[in-house]
């Protein structure tokens, strides 16, 4: 698990290492359907710091991503 994180009422959230799902697909853009990321930020992952994957991950949960079995 990844550093706990507060949510907008102030609380601990704990987040997974990476919000993939293993439904990969940018077929037709350059959002992956199972996890709301960009190919960039896929790609990106792992060198981001954690600031960085926070904003991701608050814009993918706000657009209802992670995904499964889309």
């Amino acid at each position: 698990m990844s550093a706990p994180h507060a949510d907008q009422a102030g609380a601990p959230v704990e987040r997974p290492d990476t919000p993939c799902v293993a439904v990969c697909s940018t077929t037709f853009d350059e959002v992956c359907r199972g996890c709301g990321r960009t190919y960039v930020e896929v790609a990106n992952w792992v060198a981001m710091s954690a600031e960085e994957k926070e904003k991701v991950w608050v814009r993918i949960l706000a657009q209802g991503y992670p995904r499964r079995n889309t």
